[in-house]
């Protein structure tokens, strides 16, 4: 068993077991989600922050609370994120077969993995295996505990999405959509480091340009903006619904107010 071992715990959240469960149990109790207008719909896609869990967890967990009573049809998460360490090119699938947290082990669905290893893209050279992109990430890692507390017994997809244009990723996307089965979660950021006030414009301008599903987003507005574009794309084509549910910055959760970094939360469904 290749185990991808966590890199940002007892950093980003916490490293205890018993802690981590608790620090996600009262995240989620604490952050509760407007009730979706159809209760039968299942929700088809997450859009979540990355930061550490005191700054974008109670944003984060807005956007979880909404799979809670759909959680036991979900087996597969396709999880993509944007690569903060190392410079990439493409997407980068990791070499292990699970992903590790302090509440265990997840395995990466061997199935999926087969099914794109088998795609043009593959020989092309846009979707390559790249341990070491994987290896210290964060933007995926930090979103696991709170799968691993909500869901039953799933696997994971997680990709990497560096350099590639929105058409890309929306083809690849649409090569592992799956059923009610399989959610798909986007890891993003929104700007970074301005002063609370200057955040809060630039945040909603962005926000607005992901509700009306623009695939057009740079990387100042939103650090996960090239897996963001080709899921809007995608979703775009599939004429899905996005519900914004959550919006704030780090001056609104864990951190001053003089250089945050901002945080939206947002639901797909089919």
């Amino acid at each position: 068993m290749n185990v991808r071992q966590a890199a940002v715990a007892g950093m980003f959240y916490p490293d205890n077991p018993q802690v981590l469960l608790q620090s996600v149990a009262t995240l989620l109790r604490d952050n509760p989600c407007s009730p979706a207008a159809d209760s039968s719909v299942m929700p088809k896609v997450l859009i979540v922050p990355h930061a550490g869990y005191i700054y974008s967890g109670p944003v984060a967990a807005r956007a979880y609370n909404r799979l809670r009573g759909r959680e036991a049809r979900i087996r597969r998460v396709l999880l993509l994120g944007p690569a903060h360490r190392v410079p990439l090119r493409g997407i980068a699938l990791p070499d292990a077969s699970h992903f590790a947290t302090p509440l265990g082990a997840v395995p990466v669905d061997a199935e999926l993995v087969r099914r794109v290893q088998g795609l043009p893209d593959v020989a092309a050279g846009l979707i390559h295996t790249d341990a070491h992109a994987h290896r210290e990430e964060h933007s995926l890692e930090v979103h696991l505990p709170f799968l691993q507390y909500l869901l039953e017994d799933f696997t994971l997809l997680p990709l990497l999405v560096g350099e590639c244009e929105p058409e890309q990723v929306a083809a690849l996307l649409d090569q592992l959509w799956g059923g009610e089965e399989t959610l798909v979660v986007v890891s993003s950021d929104l700007s970074h480091f301005h002063d609370y006030m200057s955040a809060e414009v630039i945040d909603q301008h962005t926000s607005a340009e992901i509700c009306a599903f623009s695939h057009q987003l740079r990387g100042d507005e939103a650090c996960g903006c090239r897996p963001l574009n080709g899921l809007l794309l995608a979703a775009q084509r599939k004429r899905m619904q996005i519900e914004q549910l959550d919006l704030r910055n780090s001056g609104d959760t864990g951190g001053d107010k003089l250089r945050v970094v901002g945080y939206g939360a947002y639901v797909l469904n089919g």
